[in-house]
């Protein structure tokens, strides 16, 4: 049994987020959508499609979790270092997207304005992408020798 590196660690939390993200866009649906729609608008339309588009997201994230989980399991998937490198750059640049799209409402929030507000579950979802894009970024750096 080969000794547990801190790479292996950043992998596990990698599947766990995208796994959880799974869950809740794809099983958990319609309460990311209340997150989102105005009680007002609850009624319409925009609720079912909202809902609905959960299950495109959480299907990229399910996946998102599989690759990770398959690099846990079996590490010889990718051996190379430039193939680690490229898996966290990737999952680095899979995180930041979301952050990044996130960025413009949170501020026009702060304005009092914003299309949703981005508060506890959203808050959470911010920052906890936030963190992993960096976490993926140094990792792809330090196992590139970048850094």
């Amino acid at each position: 049994m080969r000794a547990i590196t801190l790479l292996d660690v950043l992998i596990l939390a990698n599947a766990v987020w995208f796994g959880l993200a799974f869950l809740l866009f794809w099983l958990r649906r319609v309460v990311v959508a209340n997150c989102l729609v105005p009680v007002p608008v609850r009624d319409t339309a925009v609720m079912g499609i909202l809902a609905e588009s959960g299950k495109f997201l959480g299907g990229f994230n399910g996946a998102l979790s599989l690759l990770n989980v398959a690099i846990l399991l079996q590490p010889a998937l990718f051996p190379a270092t430039v193939s680690q490198a490229a898996l966290c750059a990737f999952f680095a640049v899979a995180q930041g997207r979301q952050f990044a799209g996130m960025v413009p409402i949170a501020l026009q929030m702060r304005r009092g304005g914003g299309v949703w507000p981005v508060k506890w579950l959203l808050g959470v979802i911010f920052v906890t992408d936030f963190t992993l894009m960096m976490a993926n970024s140094v990792a792809a750096c330090l196992v590139a020798g970048l850094v």
